[in-house]
């Protein structure tokens, strides 16, 4: 993503429609988990704000999505990829198993597991 963006509509309408489906339908989540969730763009990326407070960042690369942070207690866990400390990658070319992803934003944004 060369340009930045204004808004997560934005930043989606940019990125290859197998990275859209999947950003589009973990932004669905976040907002059925965390009623209370804001949208905005940090660091270039999708940001959801709880209590004002950022607490979840995707990205859409070439191969993977992203997300940042991924909590210490996933990584390791079947069917996500922990490229570094605190980033969690999924492959665009597999299923993307959301009920781990559900997880992970429940956890990162404070909240009990559904």
């Amino acid at each position: 993503m060369a340009a930045p963006v204004e808004s997560i509509d934005a930043y989606l309408s940019s990125c290859p429609p197998e990275a859209q489906q999947i950003l589009t339908e973990i932004r669905r989540r976040v907002h059925v988990l965390v009623p209370d969730v804001a949208e905005t763009i940090q660091y270039r990326m999708p940001t959801f704000l709880r209590n004002g407070d950022s607490f979840l960042h995707l990205a859409a690369w070439r191969r993977h999505i992203s997300i940042y942070p991924l909590p210490a207690e996933f990584e390791g866990e079947p069917g996500v990829d922990a490229s570094g400390k605190g980033t969690g990658r999924f492959p665009i070319s597999e299923p993307v198993p959301y009920d781990l992803v559900d997880r992970i934003i429940t956890a990162l944004a404070g909240l009990k597991a559904p």
